[in-house]
């Protein structure tokens, strides 16, 4: 059967989709350009016509899932409803117990970062627009009266730093830790850094 015609972005993001499901498959050292061309069914000079490198590919396909990931991060902080509900909401999709990105697909990227720059920069760039959101609206919260938090960015920085080690636990050793234990730290956290009873995350609120 002959294939659709595709526009160039529509062409790009399919490359892009399969270059993502090849890198969770395989991993970032494994994957070659042939791996994405053959699930596709298209030839490795088109894959090399849109990304010209192997690098240029990865770095690509990683920028495109920190763009979704970060899409969904605004949707759900951008809700019309308590800044508690934002922040407990945004914490439970991108802990490793919710229903976040791919952990496997970010826990390759960091690794392999140390060494791409091009890749550092993407994950660098993820790392600061997500604290940035986070603390922006534990801010919100404090000048609403919701709670109480003298540094929202270093509550930023405590949450997900606590959300990348879950991660890193949860999908390299797994069994280590028991996701219902986990998410049990994960609501501590949030509740101590927002100075409220654990409770509070479970009530509800308008």
């Amino acid at each position: 059967m002959a294939r659709v015609r595709l526009s160039v972005a529509e062409r790009r993001e399919e490359l892009l989709r399969s270059a993502i499901e090849q890198i969770e498959a395989r991993g970032v050292a494994a994957v070659r350009i042939a791996d994405v061309a053959s699930a596709l069914g298209v030839s490795n000079a088109l894959v090399l016509y849109h990304f010209s490198t192997k690098e240029k590919l990865v770095a690509a396909a990683f920028t495109y899932a920190a763009e979704d990931d970060l899409a969904r991060l605004r949707a759900l902080l951008g809700r019309r409803t308590s800044a508690l509900r934002r922040l407990r909401a945004a914490v439970r999709w991108y802990a490793p117990t919710g229903q976040a990105k791919g952990w496997r697909l970010w826990i390759e990227g960091w690794a392999v970062a140390l060494r791409e720059p091009a890749l550092r920069e993407v994950t660098r760039d993820l790392d600061k627009q997500w604290k940035a959101a986070i603390a922006e609206v534990v801010a919100e919260g404090v000048a609403a009266g919701e709670f109480e938090c003298a540094d929202p960015a270093g509550a930023a920085l405590r949450l997900t730093a606590l959300l990348d080690g879950l991660a890193v636990q949860l999908t390299s050793y797994p069994g280590a830790v028991p996701r219902s234990r986990a998410q049990q730290w994960v609501d501590d956290a949030l509740a101590r850094e927002l100075g409220l009873p654990r409770e509070a995350l479970t009530e509800r609120v308008r």
